[in-house]
């Protein structure tokens, strides 16, 4: 019985050295990943503060008093807010010792003033804010930018459209309000049935810039998941239902969404307080307004989308287009909209590859608001040189 409580005993002392060792191993795997204990960045800053006072006594030249800012400014970035009150009290310890040893009276560049006080004690007020904000957003800095870049390339990737078969061009681009990096206007896309039907969902949510964004990504997610998924009159339907079940304060969006046949040119368009879209007749030359009819997203249950038909022949093309690229302060959306249409015969009728950006940059390019358009065009002998 000795020998067994023994041995047991010993297979008890085991697992729990197994186990710290993977506590151990993960708490630095997590440190580095970002995603756990930042004791391994408070004990290097705790070193790094005697160093710097060490520093400061022997070559105050060369090593100011003021230099524990800069462990104290990594802190804000590094640690958490009560991991960086230890790192802040270490540093008035070091101030203080620098000015007991170097005395009050001490002339030049190793004096401790009220202005080297001040200083530090600003930084570390100042990482302290950086600190509580992550900590409450949960994002640790390191990792922080990746992810916001992780979300735009998700954006960009969600509005990529599809390839379209020989005889089919098509050309989209989408403009941030004010150089950010985030937009408010996505496109979801895909090739649905057997291949032979293109769906197009161009939307505006409510707001601008990072607000917008944020509520982009999560319904540039949802309506990918939806399209292709439901029938396309079932569409928008389903996509009110999905924003009124968000409960935003500001919750609210437009889409237009084009079912195009590929072999026919037939498409149907169904608006949910969308702008119409403009087709360029190839024979008449002139630009044709096309919009169903429908509420806004998630304003109210049970709205009805009807659509409205059209066909793509030889040469024609098919503009859709939000809001920021027609709609400004100085002018009213119809004088916006006869200026798209001028500056497109230009560029479509010269050279369809590019066409979407310059028509942004020649209409819109100071417009402090989201921008997306999208171009598709039917090839023809007589149309567009592609």
């Amino acid at each position: 019985m000795a020998g067994g409580g023994a041995k047991s005993f010993t297979a008890r002392m085991r697992k729990k050295l197994h186990r710290a060792k993977i506590g151990v191993r993960r708490s630095g795997v997590d440190y580095f990943r970002g995603d756990g204990s930042d004791w391994i960045a408070l004990a290097g800053l705790l070193l790094t503060v005697p160093a710097i006072a060490s520093l400061t006594m022997v070559m105050p030249v060369w090593c100011a008093p003021s230099a524990l800012v800069l462990p104290i400014v990594a802190g804000g970035l590094l640690l958490r807010p009560a991991s960086l009150l230890g790192l802040y009290a270490a540093a008035a310890a070091a101030l203080i010792v620098e000015s007991v040893l170097l005395g009050p009276y001490t002339e030049g560049p190793g004096r401790v003033t009220p202005g080297t006080v001040l200083t530090v004690a600003a930084c570390g007020l100042f990482g302290l804010l950086i600190a509580q904000f992550r900590s409450r957003v949960g994002v640790p800095w390191r990792r922080g930018g990746t992810m916001l870049f992780d979300l735009r390339e998700r954006i960009r990737v969600q509005s990529k459209l599809p390839g379209l078969p020989e005889g089919w061009h098509r050309e989209m681009a989408l403009r941030p309000a004010g150089g950010q990096s985030f937009s408010g206007d996505f496109v979801v896309a895909a090739r649905t049935g057997t291949g032979r039907t293109l769906e197009v969902v161009l939307t505006d949510v409510s707001g601008k810039g990072m607000d917008a964004g944020s509520r982009a990504l999560l319904l540039s997610g949802a309506f990918g998941g939806l399209l292709g998924s439901l029938p396309p009159h079932s569409f928008l339907p389903a996509a009110n239902g999905y924003l009124l079940r968000q409960d935003w304060d500001e919750g609210f969006a437009t889409s237009i969404h084009l079912v195009l046949d590929l072999d026919s040119g037939d498409y149907e368009l169904l608006s949910a307080g969308h702008l119409p879209a403009l087709q360029l007749h190839a024979g008449s030359g002139r630009w044709e307004e096309k919009s169903g009819e429908g509420p806004l997203l998630g304003v109210y249950d049970g709205a009805q989308f009807d659509p409205v038909k059209g066909s793509l022949r030889p040469g024609d093309v098919l503009m859709m287009f939000t809001d920021g690229l027609v709609e400004s302060p100085e002018r009213d959306i119809s004088e916006g909209m006869d200026r798209l249409t001028g500056e497109a015969d230009r560029y479509v009728s010269s050279t369809f590859a590019g066409a979407a950006w310059h028509l942004i940059e020649a209409v819109a390019k100071d417009v402090n608001d989201d921008r997306a358009l999208l171009l598709i065009c039917r090839d023809s002998d007589a149309g567009p040189t592609l």
